[in-house]
């Protein structure tokens, strides 16, 4: 077997930051107790939000579903322990807005019993058809545990003209202070290496590439135990650059196969289909031992706690009782961020709860969150454009988007930006430029759907007055049918009249001889 390395290439930009992972890998990985109540927002994956399946006062048994999504694009939620329903109505989540949403509280009643509702393991899982890998992990809600949170069960089924020839693992967690991925590999790399064998056997692709940056040495050691070398048949283990934003999708394709996805594509038409370490061991779960994802690992860093470290946490948990578990807040507490400093968003309160997407909790202080000195005028120094890893132009895209001239903005490529935070990191002049894009695109979006909505309107107005013309026409033409069966009723009267009027007047003359008669 070659052993030849393989060749990367250099994605454009990107920057060499501090990776602030040491402080939160101290101490080993261990497991949240419950609490007393949960809260499971309905909306937690990319796609329509899931509709409610329970009520108030309902008792469910933990894997239960608790709300359905069948649209193509959807995960369903299961109940992350048993208890009873006790309300489903609008809470606070994890969103930048800091609204609140429609969630479903769960009050635990301790027994974690599983109940006649956890799906059956599969024995012979080597073999495993795609079609039922894939309702597999429909049905246990799995999504893509990186932070984009994307049902899985959609990558599992490319179209027949994406022919998949490499399968992903990203393990590469390029963001500073997140070590959820590291650690998981660290501690169930059999597990990942397990859901790569199966998703493997779904797609066939000719490769498999592990993707780890080379600031996890331990992960990379225990990923290549599991797999029995650092390569084994078609799948290799592959250390990569450390440098943000290595672990977008596709920054690293491009790393490993030096190919790029078309700006209005996705990876699965250039034959490639990337996963998340998490996402595989969730999956290898789902499917060997029958458990829905009501549960995942989440960092819980920063200076702003007193023992940084990493929980395996059911979903629905109040974050308060991570940062409890994590010693508490520090005097240095500044501010609660969801996600890494560059790409995550700040929270009102802890007491959001955590999500399928949550992958890491920071509290910053001052220097982490430093307030940003004032912003100036953009003096076109370029440097946003040296380190944007999309090869896009930031500051025309800031220019178009501030000034909401949203089309130009798309003539740019608006929507190739990964809000990565590069550009705005390296900007002398200290402009939000990441800001500027999510209100452009959200901007975008916004008119994109009352577009639809218009349009959608327009099209009911549309077969309304058709509808009514088509009834005015057939009423019309019952009408002349009506009227022409009438005249053509009276013609034929008016043809019978004189042989009824004779026969009339020969009854008359009968029986005017039958009465003369008689008299």
């Amino acid at each position: 077997m070659s052993t030849k390395p393989l060749k990367l290439w250099r994605f454009h930009g990107g920057l060499d930051i501090p990776d602030h992972k040491a402080e939160s890998l101290v101490e080993p990985l261990a497991t949240a107790p419950l609490p007393e109540l949960l809260t499971i927002p309905l909306r937690q994956h990319i796609g329509e939000p899931a509709q409610v399946v329970v009520k108030a006062g309902d008792q469910v048994c933990k894997g239960q579903i608790i709300a359905r999504c069948d649209t193509y694009v959807g995960a369903h939620l299961h109940a992350p322990t048993s208890g009873r329903i006790l309300s489903i109505e609008d809470a606070p989540v994890p969103h930048p807005s800091g609204l609140a949403a429609p969630c479903i509280r769960l009050e635990v009643d301790g027994d974690d019993h599983w109940g006649e509702h956890r799906m059956a393991p599969i024995d012979n899982f080597e073999d495993m058809d795609p079609m039922l890998l894939r309702e597999r992990v429909r049905e246990a809600g799995i999504v893509g545990l990186g932070g984009a949170a994307f049902p899985s069960a959609v990558k599992l089924n490319p179209r027949p003209e994406q022919k998949i020839h490499t399968l992903i693992v990203n393990g590469a967690e390029c963001e500073p202070y997140i070590t959820c991925d590291d650690i998981l590999m660290r501690t169930e790399a059999e597990k990942v290496i397990a859901g790569l064998m199966l998703v493997r056997s779904a797609l066939r692709p000719k490769q498999c590439l592990i993707g780890i940056e080379d600031n996890k040495p331990e992960a990379i050691r225990a990923m290549t135990e599991a797999l029995g070398g650092e390569q084994r048949d078609n799948i290799r283990i592959v250390a990569l650059p450390t440098i943000y934003p290595a672990g977008g999708e596709r920054q690293l394709i491009k790393t490993l196969t030096g190919t790029e996805v078309p700006a209005d594509g996705i990876p699965a038409d250039i034959g490639v289909v990337c996963h998340n370490g998490g996402t595989l061991a969730a999956i290898f779960r789902a499917v060997v031992h029958g458990e829905p994802l009501i549960s995942r690992i989440v960092t819980v860093t920063g200076a702003g706690v007193h023992r940084p470290r990493n929980f395996k946490v059911r979903l629905g948990t109040p974050i308060s009782e991570l940062v409890k578990l994590a010693g508490g807040y520090t005097d240095q507490a500044e501010r609660l961020i969801m996600g890494g400093p560059m790409m995550g968003f700040a929270l009102a309160n802890d007491a959001v709860p955590i999500i399928k997407g949550t992958n890491c909790i920071l509290v910053g202080d001052r220097d982490t969150v430093k307030p940003r000195d004032p912003v100036m005028p953009c003096i076109r120094c370029g440097d946003c454009v040296k380190v944007c890893p999309a090869q896009l132009l930031p500051q025309q895209l800031y220019w178009y988007s501030r000034s909401q001239d949203f089309d130009k903005a798309q003539d740019y490529n608006l929507f190739d930006c990964i809000e990565c935070g590069c550009c705005a990191h390296v900007c002398p002049s200290n402009i939000p430029l990441v800001q500027f894009y999510r209100f452009a695109k959200n901007e975008i979006w916004a008119k994109e759907q009352e577009k639809q909505q218009s349009q959608a309107s327009r099209l009911r107005h549309e077969w309304r007055q058709e509808r009514l013309e088509r009834e005015k026409k057939e009423k019309a033409e019952r009408l002349a049918r009506k009227k022409r069966e009438l005249s053509e009723k009276a013609s034929t009267d008016a043809v019978e009249d004189p042989r009824k009027a004779a026969i009339e007047a020969a009854l008359k003359r009968v029986q005017a001889r039958k009465a003369s008669r008689e008299a």
